[in-house]
């Protein structure tokens, strides 16, 4: 991802998300105060860049020895892409600034949900 002339690389089997900032009203008008979103177990974001995947060992070729072994990286592709909206365990993100704008690096692990497409609406259903 590149903003202005600094470009942020993420690494490994990690995404970068750009955070819900969710509802701060109650269905009936109520503001809530910001540590009632804190306690929350799950979080939601936009993934805006992300790492190449889990990393592989190379190919052994044991039919061939004289071969030169291969020496570019293999990686296991993730599942999510660039524009999802992720849920993900609040616990397993680690925030960070970059260039004054908030985002959460998660490991693909912690990801539980992905939702993707054109007919996906902006907001999820009260009950699932």
């Amino acid at each position: 991802m590149k903003i202005g002339n600094k470009e942020l690389l993420v690494v490994g089997d990690r995404v970068l998300v750009e955070p819900d900032r969710g509802e701060t009203r109650t269905k009936i008008g109520l503001y809530l105060p910001p540590g009632v979103k804190e306690k929350e177990e799950v979080r939601g974001g936009r993934v805006v860049a992300m790492g190449p995947g889990i990393a592989l060992p190379p190919l052994q070729d044991d039919t061939e020895p004289w071969k030169a072994p291969a020496t570019a990286g293999r990686f296991l592709p993730m599942q999510v892409e660039v524009g999802d909206f992720v849920l993900f365990f609040r616990k397993a993100a680690f925030e960070v600034t970059f260039e004054e704008r908030q985002f959460l690096v998660v490991p693909h692990g912690a990801i539980l949900i992905v939702v993707r497409g054109a007919d996906v609406p902006d907001a999820l259903p009260d009950e699932i």
